[in-house]
């Protein structure tokens, strides 16, 4: 692997004579071979090697013919008889099975080979002479996952659509909890472009399990369990809005653009040659799989096809916020005017032939204005809502979406829905509380009262005063994902610098804190270190 030519690779130069004398049928280099016999010579040999073989086969053939059975794998005579027909046809027909796969006989000692590559099945040998079946196969069918066939019908009942999607999910995850688990490493000392490739290529991988348990480590970083995924699926997610840092010549790797509140894929020819918006809806469904963050903000048309509606309910619930371009946008929005210039009927005009549209007149305004809108914001990314549509069925989560309207919103929430409340992360805060000092007399870091009332309410103010985007950073830093937890621990310690322990939702701040704004200076600099630091400064 020369790692994208980052290493170095040395020639060594041949000092010997290299035999070119070929291998004995017999050889060990053969071993781990599928084999087979001739049916001319009764010879043992691996089954590649068997059509070259056939062609220099030195056996002579009588003129009659000659049938030929062979005898035990060990025994290498052939014996050949013209006497009894029907006994060498009975041998044949017990030596061949049927594939259960494509139904075509095959002989017995060809049969599991040909098994291992019949249909999607995978290919991978054990030490034996047998092919063994492939760790992870592959089955015809569609790209659903098959386990959610035999999901029960609780989730289908549940009146609330937020508990519906979690019953749901787990138990999807429950069923594939005894599958091989998806291991993602990432090295927090390499840089942005090679950290987003190790996702890009992580969810490219096609034939796995995504409703397998999730285990992330990252190197550099002392940091396990549950926090790990948390930080690294937020750190997806925020990827998918934000673009990844790939070397994708003058396209930018953003694969959604638009307004905020009216985010539309790319249209992008690179981005979806790539198949780069597959591998999005498989990041979409495994985070909402493993409970973490959604994608929000998306065109309300296109969040409509993505879960199945159809075209003309995205249509009708265009806007012009929902076109991207905005040389388009203005464009368009000039047949909402009641006169128009010359150069504004020329701009029209323009745009309407270079889309094989009729030219705009006072009888089809309004329906050149709805034709040329769906074109400008659906019509451009058909095949990138297919690709992530594919990408979202190869998570498992369809069935939620097909049979349930209600949690469209739960899985494409709208921007503002997603908006942390400082009200709502003091709720759930579980306070320190002040210990007895007839029970802390020996415990040398004992914190005061006057101490814990003075850092809980700096936290406090901290908390009150923080804009929407800097409660996100807090609760990354928190808990390792934008989404606050039921219970948020909150310690006070004798410390340096605030500490936080993702995987059990506790907060370590300091209590040498004399000024407010030294303690929100400390939290300022702890938070914007969510994407480098991970939980520590």
């Amino acid at each position: 692997m020369s790692n994208n030519g980052k290493n170095i690779l040395f020639v060594v130069p041949l000092q010997e004579q290299l035999s070119i004398e070929p291998l004995p049928f017999d050889s060990v280099e053969f071993a781990k071979m599928p084999q087979s016999n001739c049916m001319k010579c009764g010879r043992k040999m691996p089954l590649p090697l068997l059509p070259l073989h056939i062609e220099e086969c030195k056996v002579t053939e009588t003129k009659s013919v000659t049938y030929v059975t062979v005898l035990d794998d060990e025994d290498e005579n052939v014996s050949g008889s013209t006497d009894q027909p029907s006994s060498h046809h009975t041998d044949l027909e017990q030596s061949s099975q049927i594939c259960p796969i494509c139904q075509i006989s095959f002989p017995t000692d060809v049969i599991s080979y040909h098994a291992s590559m019949c249909g999607e099945g995978g290919r991978a040998f054990s030490g034996s002479d047998s092919p063994s079946t492939s760790t992870r196969e592959e089955l015809p069918g569609p790209s659903t996952s098959q386990s959610t066939t035999s999901l029960s019908a609780e989730w289908k009942n549940e009146t609330d659509p937020q508990n519906a999607c979690r019953m749901f999910c787990e138990e999807l995850l429950s069923q594939n909890a005894h599958c091989p688990s998806l291991s993602l490493l990432l090295n927090q000392f390499d840089t942005v472009d090679e950290q987003d490739s190790t996702l890009v290529s992580f969810y490219k991988m096609n034939s796995a399990n995504w409703s397998a348990p999730f285990k992330c480590r990252l190197t550099g970083d002392a940091a396990v369990g549950k926090g790990v995924n948390r930080h690294v699926l937020s750190l997806m997610m925020q990827k998918l809005k934000t673009g990844f840092a790939l070397n994708l010549g003058a396209s930018a790797a953003a694969l959604f653009e638009g307004e905020k509140k009216h985010c539309v894929p790319s249209a992008s020819a690179v981005l979806r040659d790539s198949n780069l918006f597959r591998m999005a809806g498989r990041m979409i469904g495994h985070s909402f799989l493993h409970g973490g963050p959604c994608l929000s903000g998306l065109s309300l048309p296109v969040a409509i096809l993505l879960t199945g509606g159809n075209a003309d309910s995205a249509a009708s619930a265009l806007t012009l916020e929902d076109c991207p371009d905005l040389d388009h946008r203005e464009t368009i929005s000039l047949l909402k005017k009641t006169e128009l210039t010359e150069e504004e009927m020329t701009r029209l005009t323009d745009l309407c032939l270079f889309w094989d549209l009729p030219v705009p007149s006072l009888s089809n305004r309004d329906w050149l204005f709805q034709q040329l809108l769906s074109h400008a914001v659906l019509g451009r990314i058909k095949c990138q809502i297919k690709d992530l549509r594919k990408g979202i069925k190869d998570t498992g989560i369809w069935p939620l979406l097909s049979q349930r309207l209600d949690s469209h919103h739960v899985v494409f929430p709208r921007e503002s829905v997603r908006d942390i409340t400082s009200q709502e992360i003091l709720q759930k805060i579980v306070w320190p509380k002040p210990v007895d000092d007839e029970d802390d007399e020996d415990n040398d870091d004992s914190i005061s009262v006057e101490k814990l009332s003075v850092i809980t309410g700096y936290m406090r103010s901290f908390i009150e005063e923080a804009s929407p985007t800097m409660l996100n950073h807090l609760m990354k830093f928190w808990v390792g994902w934008e989404l606050p937890e039921e219970n948020l621990v909150l310690e006070l310690v004798t410390a340096k610098f605030p500490v936080a322990h993702t995987c059990f939702n506790a907060l370590r701040l300091p209590c040498h804190y004399q000024t407010y704004a030294a303690f929100k200076g400390d939290m300022l600099m702890c938070l914007n270190s969510v994407n480098s630091g991970f939980g520590l400064v």
